[in-house]
Parts: structure tokens; sequence; C-alpha cells
């Protein structure tokens, strides 16, 4: 087990550095375009650390090695991000972080986590049907859903097949 706190304003950072580590594993796929995109900054971040929607996953000395990011859309709470430094990859902590994100939403009375994922890489889609996310048809994407999907097609993200998931949480259980 790992230790799973809300990001604060001195991680950002890290999180920023972690994101750039991590999207170079997609180069080893011939998604250099993935692996090349901006991390974006601290500063970027940092609404999601102030709104307490920015999780961290931390070593022994309380450092950032893995993050995951919220946002709201329409009524679920939506991951934006989640990454985990190549040097801590495979030991569960994305699961951890995962886990964490459907408690903090079960606590909000939120139905549902969504997704938007690489469908055929395997640390993308079938990692999170693992996880108990399944993939959505067009028909069941939501407004918010689609736009985002419509927001990655016009940045080049769609140079591989992506898709909606969802994963059904159990609130007032």
């Amino acid at each position: 087990m790992t230790d799973v706190r809300s990001a604060r304003d001195s991680d950002l950072a890290a999180l920023v550095e972690i994101e750039r580590s991590a999207g170079e594993a997609f180069r080893s796929l011939g998604m250099d375009r993935v692996a090349d995109d901006d991390p974006g900054s601290a500063e970027q971040l940092a609404p999601y650390a102030e709104e307490g929607r920015a999780f961290v996953a931390v070593d022994h000395a309380d450092r950032p090695i893995a993050y995951l990011l919220l946002d709201l859309v329409d009524g679920n709470a939506h991951i934006e991000q989640v990454s985990v430094h190549p040097k801590h990859a495979g030991h569960g902590i994305g699961r951890e972080l995962v886990e964490h994100a459907a408690a903090w939403a079960e606590q909000r009375g939120l139905p549902a986590l969504t997704l938007t994922t690489y469908l055929d890489v395997p640390w993308n889609g079938p990692y999170y049907e693992r996880l108990g996310f399944r993939h959505l048809g067009a028909g069941e994407e939501t407004p918010g859903l689609r736009a985002l999907r419509a927001h990655e097609r016009a940045v080049g993200l769609d140079a591989w097949p992506r898709g909606c998931m969802r994963r059904d949480l159990y609130v007032g259980r």
C-alpha cells in the first residue's frame, strides 16, 4: 500500500515531471505524439489542488510518485489524468489512486467514474477494464464526454483508437 493524499501546491511541479516521464512509455508503441504532448504547468494544475480534486501517491519521504486529477462531467467524477512515474509502475499505485477517486466520488454521492483513454494501449483501455470500467458506445456518451472527445480529436489525439469508459459506483451502500 502506498500513501495517497490530496495534492498540495508544493507538489505540482513534481506532477508535471511525473507526466513527462510517464508519457515516455508511449514511444515504445510508436505514439511519439502522445509522448511529446505538453504536460501542462504547475499553474494549470493549481485549480485541481485548490478544489480538492488532485490526489498524489507519495513515497516514504512524502514525495509524489503518481497522481490523479478529477473533473466533474455531467454529474460524474471524471478522471482527467492518472500517471505513475515509470520507476514505480506495475505496483498497483494507479489502482490505489483510482480507488481513492472512487471513494471521493461516492462520498459526494456521484454515481460513476468516467474517463477517456486509448482503447488498445495495455496500460489504458485493458487496464481500466480490469478496474471495473466498461466501454461506452457512442449513444451512451453524455454531452460532456462528447465535448471532451471532440476536443481530443481537434488536438490530434485520435491518431490512435480512443473512447470513453465508465465505472458505476455504489452510492449509499
